[in-house]
C-alpha cells in the first residue's frame, strides 16, 4: 500500500509510521519537524519498501497543498495531525483557538481537496480521522478541543456518505488516552491510559477491518455513554462536581 500519514513526527503519527513500515508499503510522512522526520526515515527506511518526508506546517494551507501536489495513487490516508490547548481552564485566545481549528479541522480538508479527487478517479482508497472520545462530550477544561473533535467526526460522517459509492473507506478513530505530546501535557490522573504502541496496535487493527465509527477503550466509551444518558441537570451536577 502507499500511505500518507500526517503528523508524523512524535506520538501517534510516528508509532503508526512504524507499524505500517513493511515491504508492502510505501510511505509518506508529514510534519512540521524535518529533523524529527529525518530520524524517523532513517530508522524505518530498511523496513518499508519506500519512506518519503514531506515538511509541512499543516495550518499553512496554501503552502501545504502545493507540497502534495506529487502524491499520486495513495490507497490509504490517515489523518492523524492534531493539537491541544491542555486542560488548564479559562477562556483561551482567539489565536489559540483559531490554530487548533487550523490544525484539527482545516488542514484535513485543505489534504483531502488535493488528495481526495485522485481516490475517486481510480475509485478505491481509505480514509483514517483520528478523532478522541472527547468528541462525545465536552469537559469545561477541554471544550475547544472536544468541539474541534465533533466537527470533525462531523465532516467525517459526510466524508463516508459522499463517497462511499465511489468505493473509498472513512473510518474514524475515537481513542481515549494514549501516551503521546498530547497527553504529557495533561496533570491529572488518566483512566485507562494506553502506551503508544498498544494504543495504534488496536487502531490499526480497526483500520483493517473498516470499522467505520470505533471508540475504544470499551469501558471508557460506555461510561462516557451513560454519562450522555442522564438527565441534563444530573450530568451538569457530577460533571461540576468534578470541577469545583
Amino acid at each position: 500500500m502507499k500511505i500518507l500519514i500526517t503528523g508524523a513526527s512524535s506520538g501517534l503519527g510516528a508509532e503508526f509510521a512504524r507499524q505500517y513500515a513493511t515491504k508492502e508499503n510505501d510511505l509518506i510522512l508529514l510534519a512540521r519537524r524535518k529533523e524529527r522526520l529525518s530520524v524517523l526515515q532513517a530508522e524505518l527506511f530498511v523496513h518499508a519498501k519506500s519512506v518519503e518526508i514531506i515538511e509541512a506546517d499543516v495550518t499553512l494551507f496554501g503552502e501545504l497543498q502545493e507540497k502534495i501536489k506529487h502524491v499520486w495513487d495513495l490507497d490509504m490516508i490517515i489523518l492523524n495531525a492534531g493539537v491541544s490547548l491542555g486542560h488548564k481552564g479559562g477562556m483561551p485566545s482567539i489565536e489559540a483557538f483559531k490554530n487548533l481549528y487550523d490544525v484539527n479541522v482545516l488542514a484535513n480538508h485543505a489534504i483531502l481537496e488535493i488528495l481526495l479527487p485522485r481516490m475517486q478517479a481510480k475509485k478505491s482508497g481509505k480514509i483514517v480521522f483520528v478523532s478522541s472520545l472527547a468528541s462525545l462530550i465536552s469537559m469545561p477544561s477541554s471544550k475547544v478541543y472536544s468541539s474541534s473533535k465533533r466537527a470533525l467526526n462531523a465532516y467525517a460522517e459526510g466524508i463516508r456518505y459522499k463517497y462511499a459509492p465511489d468505493n473509498i473507506k472513512v473510518i474514524t478513530l475515537l481513542p481515549g488516552f494514549i501516551k503521546s505530546e498530547l497527553t504529557d501535557k495533561n496533570e491529572f490522573h488518566m483512566p485507562f491510559l494506553l502506551s503508544t504502541q498498544k494504543g495504534v496496535e488496536i487502531m490499526k487493527k480497526a483500520i483493517e477491518k473498516n470499522r467505520v465509527f470505533y471508540p475504544f477503550p470499551l469501558r471508557f466509551y460506555l461510561i462516557i455513554t451513560a454519562l450522555k444518558m442522564l438527565p441534563n441537570f444530573l450530568r451538569e451536577k457530577i460533571i461540576n462536581s468534578l470541577y469545583n
